[in-house]
Formats: C-alpha cells, structure tokens, sequence
C-alpha cells in the first residue's frame, strides 16, 4: 500500500467531488482542516495516515448539503477507499470520523473515540472560529438566505441534534449556539492554545458588531 499516492489520489479526488461547493465548505476548508490536523498530529500518538484520510475526506458529502442524510460522506468514502485497495480496519476508522466528527449540538453525544478522530476534530472546530470561522459562518447564512441578526430571536442553548439540523435563526445566534463553545470542547493541548487565540478574535469582533448595531 503505497500511502503517498493514495494522500495524493485522495487529495485529487476530494479536490473534484467538491468543485463548485459552498464556500465554507469546499475544498479550501479541507486543505486547512488537512494541515491542521497533520499540524496537530505531531505532538499526539496517532496514526497519521488515517490523520490524512480523516481530514481530507471528512466532508467529502456534508449531510447539510445532502438533506440531513449522514450515511452518504462514510459511504462515499469508502467507496473510493476501496477503489485504491486501503485496509478494511483503516476504511471503518475513517468511516467512523466521518459520522462523528460534527458539532450536531451542544446535547449530542458522540458514539465513536479515537486520538486520530480527536486531532481531526480539533482541526475542523478551528476552522470553524477565528476570522475564517466568522467569514464562513457569514457566507453559509447567505448561502441559506438567513438574517444576519434579529433582536427578538434569542439563541437556543438546548437543542436536539433535530432541532439544530434544522434551524434557521439567524447567523449571529450561531456564534453562541455553536461557535463560542467550541474553546472548550477542544481535545488536544495544540488545539486548545490555537483556539483560545481564535476565539478572543470572535469576542472582539461580537463586541465591535454590537456596537455598530446599536
């Protein structure tokens, strides 16, 4: 198994299955999600092959973009996985990072645990804070015709995993239902030191939007 041309093949194949994606969750995100986590995977003990495939196929078909249905990223995965002749015991890991590496709500609990689902998640959670995280967070509440913020729609701290699939609050809700949570809920020591510097931006950056708001 020659795992240099199947990172590259991976890289090639999630770089076309994602032409044309939103743009907080096209391949741009996945090539920062990828260096983070390779980032992060040197001060862990982790397989970072599976770091690799993990991050760069973990949103190779978000459920947000496929009607809430969470079976069709593992699936496509493997099906490529399989195509480039990967151990079934490495296909079921990345599966398993797929399916549970998202957010899904504060009151989801996740089924599946692993150092490298741990390192892969801290990379994606940073992508989601910080300056990017504000840009993408804007962009996908464009992208689904959201209000940026309204006064009378307070944010929801107590969702289901249902309830927070199909929210439609406004985007500034999402910073306190999602994204100002994310700090502490990292995995590693590397992940938490980026995040804190991430999520005092955001501060910053709420105290500034409400401001110019009043």
């Amino acid at each position: 198994m020659d795992k240099k041309e199947i990172i590259n093949s991976t890289i090639t194949f999630v770089k076309e299955t994602l032409k044309g994606a939103e743009g907080g969750h096209d391949f741009f995100h996945v090539e920062r999600v990828y260096k983070n986590a390779l980032l992060i995977a040197e001060k862990e003990d982790v397989d970072e092959f599976v770091v690799a495939l993990g991050a760069l196929l973990h949103d190779i078909a978000d459920s947000k973009f496929h009607d809430g249905d969470e079976t069709v990223g593992p699936k496509k995965a493997r099906f490529f996985l399989e195509t480039k002749k990967v151990n079934d015991d490495i296909i079921v890991h990345v599966e398993n990072i797929i399916t549970n590496i998202s957010y899904k709500g504060g009151n989801f609990k996740q089924q599946f645990k692993s150092a490298e689902l741990d390192v892969i998640q801290d990379a994606d959670r940073l992508d989601a804070i910080g300056a990017i995280g504000i840009a993408r967070c804007f962009n996908y509440g464009g992208f689904k015709n959201r209000e940026i913020y309204n006064p009378s729609i307070l944010p929801n701290l107590s969702m289901t995993k249902e309830e927070y699939k199909n929210s439609k609050a406004p985007t500034i809700n999402h910073f306190y239902e999602k994204l100002l949570l994310l700090k502490d809920k990292m995995n590693t020591n590397t992940g938490r030191k980026i995040a804190q510097e991430r999520h005092d931006f955001m501060e910053v950056f709420l105290k500034q939007f409400f401001i110019e708001w009043a």
